[in-house]
């Protein structure tokens, strides 16, 4: 059975849908008005070789804000939903990504347990469009919805453009190492009984 999540949320701010394939190939359409942000989940979905469409309609006129954490919130809602009760999964993972001079490590689980640690600062405050503050902002919105622990730790860096895209293809490879199915696990990977 494929592995897919779809979620829509439209609120005063934001109307965003957003389709996911757990086992996908790496293919994208990304539309968010926002052209730095639309590179970085153009990243995600390549290098955790995941099929993802996300569009969103935001009040850019106000800014970013918005727009990425509401992005944030609907792709963790479709993680979830795409990766169902997770039984059978390798639950945990782990990458760390050079890019040119920037070396970053992401570590998730998923263990329907919210969780955030940020390391990463950006010498540069922008990236085009985008106000490298959304960075975080994405990912804590993506670890709660998503119901998962992300730790993203910066290694090196000076250039906030390798900084940003080193994090987001780290998480998208430690995602998929974690997504994994291994079939010595017959059901959850927990001693609880439940990844909920």
């Amino acid at each position: 059975m494929s592995r897919t999540g779809k979620v829509v949320r439209k609120t005063k701010e934001t109307d965003i849908t957003a389709e996911i394939e757990l086992d996908g190939s790496g293919k994208s359409g990304i539309g968010t008005g926002i052209g730095f942000f639309d590179h970085m989940l153009e990243g995600f979905a390549k290098h955790g070789l995941f099929d993802l469409d996300l569009s969103c309609k935001g009040d850019l006129q106000v800014d970013g804000h918005h727009t990425i954490e509401d992005c944030g919130i609907v792709l963790g809602e479709a993680i979830r939903e795409a990766a169902g009760d997770k039984k059978g999964i390798c639950r945990f993972g782990h990458f760390i990504l050079p890019m040119d001079e920037a070396l970053v490590l992401c570590a998730v689980d998923l263990s329907g347990r919210p969780y955030l640690a940020y390391d990463l600062e950006f010498p540069q405050e922008m990236c085009g469009e985008m106000d490298m503050a959304m960075v975080r902002e994405f990912f804590y919105a993506l670890s709660y919805s998503a119901g998962m622990n992300i730790h993203l730790k910066m290694l090196s860096g000076s250039n906030s453009h390798h900084i940003a895209e080193a994090a987001f293809k780290a998480f998208a490879k430690a995602l998929a190492m974690a997504l994994q199915k291994d079939p010595r696990i017959t059901d959850v990977l927990s001693t609880k009984g439940s990844l909920g």
